[in-house]
């Protein structure tokens, strides 16, 4: 594990080969992101183009940074890697990166400075620059290999006043937003729907439930470990929600509705992963080990949703991805139980009805927050669909296919699970169970954001057939770790 140091010092680099850190005695120099996984362009510090020779030179991958913007307070620590020569030095490294990597593009403002290249003097850097003592190098590279779609990063960008309004909603939380919790002894739990094991019949009772489930194909079944994977994702899920200024859980056990709600929303949706997880160990199917690496990948990767420790962005965010996992758990119960296993059926169906019931409690925060602060609220929705919403489990990485979250997401577009139709309807559902057609008195700036979300989803399906036409220029199948390596059509 990297232990960051947080000290700064004013450093004499000497310019090392690109495939190798700048090093100063027992320490490495982080303070630049160069990391474009997926992109043909160049690093324009170390001039290579391939993913596998950029991740030779460039070993903090998500983990690290991820732990370092922790560590700083909101300060991006990077590996600086550069090559004099491939450089003009009239530019600035702000410049260049915002151009140059895709990570950075739409950035609003960076939240750290870094020097001008013009400060480079025959291979050697003067800057200030913050130090992290990291293990060596093939550690790093073992422990690191999570693939990593970055963006820039903005951090706690709703004004400090309007923290106290969120404060100020607590009594209308405690009425409108906890009333969409169930007593625990009214919610359903997962044991209810597999074999009882302490029964005489246990033994009978997974054979019948290793054969409905032999009758599930492939296809269906990767979007259903997908999924699973997605729900057992939780603690990072909590952990987003507690990033949001006004609302978090500032004790762990806090009293306001805003950390009740977050603290019961958590241990109702644990069920879901629960279930869906003893399901499929018990079903033979699929390859647990593979499966549980890819749930440790996740949990600790986290995720990006780019909601800034906004609420406002936060509940527009939670309220889209909870319509988008009720569309996609209904849509799996419907097609189990065409494939004859209605156990299943019933399983997804209940976690599809969690999810509608918590999709109600979001939609009615935001919704709140259009009738108070209808300026604010209708910006923050442009800004989140502008970014376009990152499904939860986008940094999903199995130890192996780095493109293991993009074949899963084609497996769940062929069989409709989840498709760019259904993205294109959340948004139209969202545009009229807000009724943000019809406000008025909004601000000019709110009045553009107004007819950008209005007419979002007819530009979404106008986009699907080109999107659509691309994915068939791609591979059209792959093999899936989760289920043997055993081949799957993307198509």
């Amino acid at each position: 594990m990297l232990a960051f140091l947080l000290r700064s010092s004013i450093l004499s680099l000497r310019h090392c080969n690109s495939s190798r850190f700048i090093r100063t005695q027992t320490n490495y120099v982080l303070f630049r992101y160069c990391w474009h996984p997926l992109s043909p362009l160049p690093c324009h510090f170390c001039s290579r183009r391939s993913v596998e020779s950029s991740r030779e030179v460039i070993l903090c991958s998500a983990f690290a940074c991820k732990m370092a913007v922790a560590e700083m307070g909101g300060m991006l620590l990077v590996p600086l890697q550069f090559r004099p020569s491939a450089v003009p030095l009239s530019m600035d490294l702000d410049s260049l990166s915002l151009s140059a990597s895709p990570m950075f593009s739409g950035m609003r403002a960076l939240p750290f400075a870094t020097p001008h290249l013009s400060s480079l003097k025959r291979g050697r850097l003067h800057a200030i620059a913050m130090t992290a003592t990291v293990p060596k190098e093939a550690d790093l590279q073992h422990n690191l290999s999570i693939p990593y779609r970055g963006h820039a990063q903005v951090y706690h960008s709703m004004h400090p006043e309007k923290i106290e309004l969120f404060k100020s909603l607590e009594g209308w939380a405690e009425t409108s937003v906890l009333q969409y919790l169930k007593p625990v002894e009214k919610c359903w739990q997962p044991q209810q729907y597999l074999p009882d094991p302490s029964s005489e019949g246990f033994l009978d009772q997974i054979q019948e439930l290793r054969e409905r489930s032999a009758a599930v194909p492939d296809d269906y079944l990767i979007v259903l470990v997908g999924d699973m994977i997605t729900e057992e994702a939780l603690p990072t899920y909590q952990t987003m929600l507690n990033t949001l200024d006004g609302t978090r859980d500032e004790t762990g056990a806090s009293l306001t509705p805003w950390a009740r709600w977050t603290r019961a929303w958590t241990a109702e949706e644990n069920r879901h992963g629960d279930l869906l997880n003893k399901y499929l160990y018990l079903s033979g199917r699929v390859d647990m080990m593979q499966i549980e690496k890819t749930i440790q990948y996740l949990i600790g990767s986290g995720m990006e949703p780019q909601t800034e420790n906004n609420p406002y962005l936060g509940f527009i965010y939670t309220s889209f991805q909870e319509r988008a996992t009720f569309i996609s758990h209904g849509n799996t119960a419907r097609q189990a139980k065409e494939h004859g296993d209605l156990t299943l059926a019933k399983i997804c169906g209940i976690i599809a009805a969690d999810e509608r019931r918590h999709e109600n409690a979001y939609t009615k925060i935001v919704e709140k927050l259009f009738e108070i602060d209808p300026n604010g609220a209708m910006l923050a929705f442009e800004d989140m669909m502008r970014k376009k919403i990152s499904m939860p489990a986008h940094l999903m990485y199995d130890g192996h296919d780095r493109r293991l979250f993009d074949n899963f997401s084609l497996v769940a577009q062929k069989l409709g699970i989840y498709t760019a139709k259904d993205y294109a309807d959340i948004i139209e559902h969202l545009v009229k169970r807000w009724n943000i057609e019809k406000m008025e008195g909004l601000s000019s700036r709110a009045q553009k954001a107004q007819d950008y979300v209005c007419g979002l989803a007819i530009r979404f399906r106008h986009l699907e057939e080109r999107v659509q036409a691309k994915i068939k220029k791609g591979p059209t199948s792959a093999k899936f770790s989760w289920i043997f390596d055993r081949e799957v059509s993307l198509l």
